[in-house]
């Protein structure tokens, strides 16, 4: 601060000099607000640029002679195609006078041929929808990304920006009159003290280097220049849904969002009052798509509602933005109750997409983390078995959110599960259901559901709406669910989205895996965590046939084992059509996929991931489930490669089942050319911190580990060996 004993000038001096510190990087940062919406602006250019482009490519492949059924038998096409205009592209591409110039080609032919050139043209411009392609690369699919790379950097600073400049505009206001020696003599004692307070927080500001950092940080970002190729395009590679998540901001870009589908068929007033909900997303690290921000705006103008969207849509995005949207106004508390296969993923998705801190309110530590949680806040992620074993002070906790995953699990009231969720609901502010399950297809259990969270609505459910057809049902039952389907709101991304399904050892699968390490058996190891009906990945694998089946979707299982295959066989049942295996000849294998294919509805085809992997296509497959992780990319890359190809008519899900705590781990880290155990030597074990006696893996690394003269699977033994102590 300006010190007392200053001259009024020098005080005034100092203080101007501050000023212009403080308004130089305001104005940078208004700058650098601005931003977002300048970068979209060019990105919608960019984008009518590749649609324009793909939209002349089909016109240029559609013969002239297609105008015939629009423009009528009458036209004399076959000239204009003997004359060089063979395409609908060459049509519109000329000028009026070179097709007059056409012997036997008068204005009317000329007339009638350009207007349903252009009829054809606005037909396929409604059409397209543009997708990045990876495999063919040109300047201005690079150059968007590039504008969409700065969107993302643009939209960081500005959520850190936006706060600053509002709190900086009233104190430069006030702090302006110290810059003025005369205006400060002549001022009273309290407006003096007032400029001189405001002008001691702005010195604060600046010497705190948070706002300036961010400016800095900022300014590089949002210019497209700066980024290469080659880090635009391995970037898209490994996070296509963020980046296709950005494109879905820009305006114009074909995503559908405002349709009637993807606002789940709500009547249009009742849509008006939800998109009116503002929603603040500033604790959110993802970018929202247009159907998701409506999802998490439903959620928090109904505030008890089931959100049922199809799988893939990312209901667990939508839920976590309400709670950080919820924890922006002030709110602290947020528990997830969920199947225990989903546990990990509710964990590791708060982490990735959000500042809220996650709690694991599962296993032998949940009563120290139901503590913290309590202190701390955030969102504490617990099952549906451990749910009533919590501690009360826990359980009657005030939680601002109830989130319920996989809601059918509760939908008989009269079982213990049902019993502990229906009590955590009559003690939370808001809650929201989840379910992939298509509730116009079970009644019974929706008004079950519904019962829970407004029992007035489940009165008043009639399963004449459902019999009407989705789209009835859904609206009458507008103020209490929301579905959306993948081909009404996914229209804008590539056709292929991953996602890591972590799942946690059970009991037996912890002692069987431990054993397989104790023994050095790498391959035991691998599979210990799918080797019977209750083992982790099985229990997952399960959830994920039990949803495509109500969605009467296809799906192809890979694993390199066959008795994981066989499992499946058995557990599965009557939708498995085969297995492909490595002793299955060429025909055969075909005739599985045929069988598969001529399926009606559901269906499940298994196959060992190297003999499946290659050579066959299987595009009726929508979903595609690879059981363990292998060690090398390209192998799985290839078995996705047989769904995610020409002809495929659905956007694929594809599904890694990953086991925590386990060679899993090691594999993937390989996988991404990561240092073993980089997480565990990264900070001190969890295990540590619970039990003194736990072995602190951030001492005394192995060198071994790093040693590149030893296989992949030497090192990753090692690496587990050691992780439990053994070595």
């Amino acid at each position: 601060m300006i010190d007392d004993v200053t001259t009024p000038k020098q005080t005034a001096s100092g203080a101007r000099a501050v000023l212009a510190s403080v308004q130089d990087l305001a104005s940078r940062a208004v700058v650098l607000l601005a931003a977002p919406n300048a970068l979209r602006d060019r990105a919608l250019h960019q984008l009518e640029i590749l649609k324009n482009a793909e939209v002349d490519a089909r016109l240029r492949e559609k013969p002239v002679t297609v105008l015939r059924e629009v423009a009528g038998r009458g036209v004399r096409l076959g000239v204009l195609e003997q004359a060089g205009f063979r395409s609908v592209a060459d049509v519109l591409h000329a000028p009026e006078y070179q097709l007059d110039r056409v012997p036997g080609v008068g204005p009317q032919t000329v007339e009638e041929v350009r207007r349903a050139a252009q009829m054809v043209a606005v037909q396929v411009q409604r059409d397209v929808r543009f997708r990045f392609d990876p495999d063919h690369r040109n300047a201005a699919q690079t150059q968007l990304l590039a504008i969409l790379a700065a969107v993302r950097a643009a939209d960081a600073a500005a959520t850190e920006l936006r706060q600053f400049v509002a709190h900086i505009k009233p104190l430069v206001a006030e702090a302006e009159r110290a810059g003025n020696w005369v205006a400060m003599f002549f001022s009273r004692r309290s407006r003096k003290d007032s400029a001189l307070e405001a002008l001691a927080k702005l010195e604060a500001i600046l010497a705190d280097g948070r706002l300036q950092q961010t400016v800095e940080d900022g300014e590089p970002g949002v210019d497209p220049r700066t980024y290469s190729p080659e880090a635009l395009w391995h970037g898209y590679v490994n996070d296509a849904a963020g980046v296709n998540a950005v494109l879905s901001t820009v305006g114009g870009s074909g995503t559908g969002q405002d349709n009637d589908a993807a606002r789940g068929f709500v009547p249009e007033e009742f849509w008006r009052q939800i998109s009116a909900t503002r929603l603040d997303t500033s604790r959110l690290t993802a970018t929202l798509r247009g159907y998701q921000a409506f999802g998490a705006q439903y959620s928090i103008h109904q505030q008890r509602a089931i959100l049922g969207d199809e799988m893939g849509l990312g209901k667990t995005i939508q839920a976590l933005a309400v709670c950080a949207h919820l924890a922006a106004i002030g709110q602290r508390r947020f528990l997830v109750v969920c199947p225990a296969s989903v546990q990990l993923n509710w964990l590791n998705e708060t982490a990735k997409h959000s500042t809220l801190a996650p709690h694991a309110l599962h296993g032998a530590n949940r009563e120290v983390a139901g503590r913290r949680w309590l202190r701390e806040g955030g969102v504490a992620v617990t099952t549906f078995d451990t749910l009533a074993r919590l501690p009360a002070e826990v359980r009657e906790a005030n939680v601002a959110l109830l989130v319920v995953d996989e809601a059918h699990f509760v939908k008989n009231p009269d079982t213990a599960r049902s019993q502990a969720v229906a009590a955590a609901i009559g003690g939370a502010q808001r809650v929201l259901f989840l379910t992939g399950t298509p509730m116009e297809n079970r009644v019974e259990e929706f008004r079950t559901l519904v019962h829970y969270l407004q029992p007035a609505v489940a009165r008043n459910v009639n399963p004449v709406d459902a019999v009407a057809g989705a789209k009835t049902f859904r609206r009458a039952v507008a103020p209490v669910y929301l579905r959306r389907n993948q081909e009404d709101v996914l229209t804008e991304l590539p056709s292929k989205i991953e996602t890591e399904a972590w799942v946690q050892l059970s009991p037996a699968d912890e002692n069987a895996y431990a054993d397989a390490v104790r023994s050095r058996n790498l391959m035991a190891m691998r599979q210990a965590a799918f080797l019977e009906s209750s083992s982790a990945k099985l229990e997952r694998l399960k959830e994920i046939m039990d949803e495509a089946a109500q969605d009467e979707m296809k799906v192809v299982v890979f694993s390199y084992f066959l008795g994981a295959l066989e499992l499946c066989t058995r557990e599965i049942g009557r939708a498995v059509v085969g297995i492909i295996t490595g002793s299955v000849p060429p025909p055969r294998r075909q005739q599985l996929v045929d069988e598969f294919s001529a399926r009606s509805g559901h269906a499940v085809l298994l196959s060992q991931v190297e003999a499946g992997g290659v050579g066959i296509n299987i595009q009726a497959a929508s979903i595609v489930v690879l059981v363990e992780p292998q060690w090398k990319p390209s192998i799985e890359d290839q078995a996705i490669a047989r769904a995610h190809r020409m002809g495929q008519i659905r956007t694929v899900q594809v599904y890694r089942l990953l086991a925590k705590d386990s060679v899993d781990e090691r594999i993937v880290e390989i996988q991404q050319g990561k240092r073993l155990l980089f997480d565990h030597f990264a900070r001190r074990s969890d295990a540590k911190e619970v039990d003194a006696r736990a072995v602190d893996t951030s001492e005394h690394r192995p060198a071994a580990l790093d040693d590149e003269s030893l296989s992949a699977q030497q090192r990753v033994l090692l690496a587990e060996r050691h992780r439990l102590g053994l070595d």
